[in-house]
């Protein structure tokens, strides 16, 4: 699942034991060789195993792989269901991952690229190359953050050479991202890893969550005649009483997409938890009696677009569009993409709240965090958004190994509004503005944006 960091991959093929082959004649309709639409990928189904290869215009280098579960289903080593869906003239396909939203065109491919036949050197130059190219055949933001991308190249390459070491290779990759300031970007070479955040902004921790959520329990929740955490502690609900002690709000602090679980759990597990959860919050009473909801992911790491959305069918009787999604499918032209698939939210069965909603946001509100905020702008039933502007990245993120053995992390994906627009870079900003969680709050024991929420949804009811 995506985290703030950009240390892990939403679609990410994680290495898995090999089972052996089935023979010819058993040999599911989606064998043979693939080329994905965008993301620089080919993929080869063989049997039982799917291999994953890493192209750019310069390099093939050997991704992941997964285990084949079902027809058509392979399962990674971290238990993400990835599903291969033939059409009906079997040279296309599409790609799904149960902890993702939207699916990858696939196109048969009759072999592999030539450079996917021959090892790729592993020298300093060569990994240069791999890591330039990357970028530039991927990343769809250069012009929007202002970054030359060929200047780097051009800067940086001649400070490459044979006897250049890890350590100098690391930090000239560094420098080369650094002014892109975008938290779905990183290097890394082992436990060593350069990613940051927007400048103003933090990017959420274990330490900066577990602080904001004693903060708020001693703050905003004390007294709350019902409270309590869910699934693993990520997910808090509280009830919010007027002075008269009858419960007329509800408050839901979500911290991350993920990590429901005390272990490396699969996809299908953290939904479990999620929906246990939603089950004990959103019952049929408080869904009736409730005048607002707030929903705070001002400290929220992100994880699972898919869990966003399961939480955003919780919260409509009607069906809508949250977002549209595409990549980037170009090598030389960043300005050309994939077909926008519209990701939907359809009504979950049982009991909804589709009440007025009022949802905190901050600079630490990250990656899925950021696509839930965006999942609820055109949600029926009135969403207000107060806080401050989220971090400003959407995109799953592509794990690119490069031939010496270190690795890039980058988007290439873009979540579009109604407008056809994005919020990368920026974020998407608030409707009405309040500080989240700064200094002087903590200091002076104030949770402006909290208060605000509680004012607006009250004034509504």
């Amino acid at each position: 699942m995506r985290t703030a960091t950009a240390i892990a991959l939403a679609l990410a093929l994680a290495a898995a034991a090999a089972a052996p082959a089935t023979s010819t004649s058993s040999k599911p309709s989606t064998d043979g060789l693939w080329r994905m639409d965008g993301y620089g990928t080919v993929l080869s189904l063989d049997g039982d195993t799917l291999q994953e290869f890493q192209t750019t215009s310069v390099s093939c280098i050997g991704g992941d792989t997964a285990r084949r579960t079902g027809p058509g289903a392979y399962t990674t080593a971290y238990g993400t269901v990835l599903t291969v869906r033939p059409r009906p003239d079997q040279d296309r396909a599409t790609l799904g991952a149960d902890s993702s939203v939207g699916h990858r065109a696939l196109r048969r491919i009759k072999e592999l690229p030539a450079d996917c036949t021959r090892p790729t050197p592993k020298d300093p130059r060569t990994s240069f190359e791999v890591f330039w190219h990357s970028f530039a055949e991927n990343y769809p933001f250069f012009a929007a953050k202002g970054v030359d991308w060929q200047d780097m190249r051009d800067r940086y390459r001649p400070k490459v050479h044979k006897g250049t070491t890890r350590k100098e290779l690391f930090g000239i990759f560094s420098d080369m991202v650094r002014p892109l300031h975008d938290a779905h970007v990183a290097v890394q070479d082992g436990d060593s890893v350069f990613a940051q955040a927007r400048p103003g902004t933090e990017v959420p921790t274990e330490a900066l969550d577990t602080k904001v959520k004693k903060f708020i329990g001693e703050r905003d929740l004390k007294g709350a005649p019902y409270r309590q955490d869910f699934a693993n502690g990520r997910i808090t609900y509280a009830d919010l009483t007027r002075g008269t002690g009858n419960t007329d709000l509800g408050y839901l602090r979500i911290s991350g997409f993920g990590g429901y679980t005390p272990d490396d759990a699969p996809y299908a597990a953290h939904l479990a938890e999620l929906d246990k959860a939603l089950d004990t919050i959103l019952t049929k009473d408080r869904t009736q009696r409730l005048n607002g909801l707030i929903i705070d992911l001002r400290i929220n790491g992100g994880g699972s677009d898919a869990l966003g959305i399961h939480i955003a069918e919780r919260l409509t009787d009607k069906p809508y569009v949250a977002y549209a999604k595409r990549a980037r499918n170009h090598p030389t032209d960043p300005g050309r993409h994939t077909r926008p698939e519209p990701i939907r939210v359809v009504p979950a069965d049982g009991p909804r709240y589709t009440g007025p909603i009022a949802v905190l946001t901050g600079g630490s509100t990250v990656s899925a965090g950021e696509t839930f905020t965006q999942a609820l702008i055109n949600r029926p039933g009135g969403t207000i958004r107060i806080g401050q502007p989220t971090q400003g990245v959407f995109s799953d993120v592509m794990e690119r190994n490069l031939p010496n053995g270190m690795a890039a992390w980058l988007p290439n994906e873009e979540f579009l509004n109604r407008s056809g627009q994005t919020y990368d870079g920026t974020g998407i900003p608030p409707h009405l503005t309040e500080p989240v969680f700064t200094k002087e709050e903590f200091a002076k024991k104030r949770d402006s944006a909290f208060d605000r929420a509680v004012s607006v949804l009250r004034n509504k009811g």
